[in-house]
């Protein structure tokens, strides 16, 4: 963990974070309005962000792997980490969402601009950590 603390301090990280944010926010701004039409236009919240996401997520994994963090490695390793990290960034997602909505009553709209807060802090951290780091076996 301190390892991990220290890894974000260097000049290296902040460049990747200002490079991450760069991407997300441009990216999480227009798929945020395209929830809310979709939303608007009869989709159920959970259905409109699943679809969101799944489409956010294959369009992030070539901009983040080399723009973000210059990843070199296995394309094959990488990709199968990039699902595993979203898989587990959409269940946060998806657990923001039921729980502030259908159990605390929260506006839909309010939930999903959390969820997607707290995604992108959960993205950067094991996209930085876990999918574009080199890993054994992996081979450029």
């Amino acid at each position: 963990m301190i390892k991990a603390l220290a890894a974000l301090k260097g000049g290296r990280s902040a460049a990747q974070l200002w490079r991450y944010a760069l991407v997300g926010v441009a990216s999480n701004a227009a798929g945020y309005l395209v929830y809310l039409l979709a939303v608007r236009a009869g989709a159920a919240p959970t259905t409109a962000m699943t679809i969101l996401y799944a489409i956010g997520a294959a369009a992030g994994f070539a901009g983040n792997r080399r723009l973000t963090f210059a990843h070199n490695g296995s394309l094959m390793g990488a990709g199968a980490r990039y699902l595993l990290a979203h898989a587990c960034g959409y269940l946060i997602n998806l657990a923001i969402l039921v729980l502030m909505v259908r159990r605390h009553g929260y506006p839909h709209q309010l939930a999903q601009a959390v969820a997607v807060v707290v995604v992108a802090a959960f993205l950067f951290i094991a996209l930085k950590f876990f999918v574009f780091t080199p890993q054994p076996g992996d081979t450029p």
